[in-house]
């Protein structure tokens, strides 16, 4: 589990030296979703007002730990009093790996799906390259350990702007 989280993240940093660095206006960022799971994020703009991110996250508790690796599309508008701060709604889906030990002697896994909506704000520094956002999260899990509707996902998230 540890190996596939360390991959990912080499994989994010090697993608975010790939891309230059560029004056004006937010086309990519990578960061962290420090939330519910805390998170590692790439965000990128495929047109004015859409993006997707990508992220790759774990939590853990007493007896188990999961990772999940979450897409979303994100529909982006400015708020127009506030110089740099927009609202977004979107869509995504997860896959969650579980792992469960509680002591007993035996380790087991086991695989489940989300469904997510989302629904945040984000602003974005004109001086500095830095873009912070919070946002809700609702899934609805299919299979495994958690089936049902979890409202307390989200997160708050800091990215830098590789490419502006």
């Amino acid at each position: 589990m540890k190996n596939r989280i360390c991959i990912t993240m080499l994989f994010l940093c090697f993608l975010a030296a790939t891309f230059t660095l560029q004056a004006q206006n937010y086309k990519t960022a990578i960061g962290a979703r420090l939330g519910y799971p805390l998170s590692a994020s790439l965000k990128h703009f495929v047109s004015e007002t859409s993006a997707l991110e990508g992220y790759v996250g774990t939590r853990g508790y007493s007896g188990y730990r999961w990772t999940n690796v979450s897409g979303a599309y994100l529909y982006h508008r400015p708020i127009e009093e506030v110089e740099g701060l927009n609202w977004y709604i979107g869509g995504g889906a997860s896959v969650y790996f579980w792992s469960f030990n509680f002591g007993f002697g035996e380790n087991y896994g086991t695989t489940s799906f989300g469904v997510q909506g989302y629904g945040g704000l984000e602003y974005n520094f004109e001086e500095v390259p830095l873009s912070i956002s919070v946002d809700w999260v609702p899934t609805i899990f299919f299979d495994s350990y958690e089936s049902g509707f979890g409202y307390g996902y989200g997160s708050l998230a800091v990215r830098y702007m590789l490419k502006r």
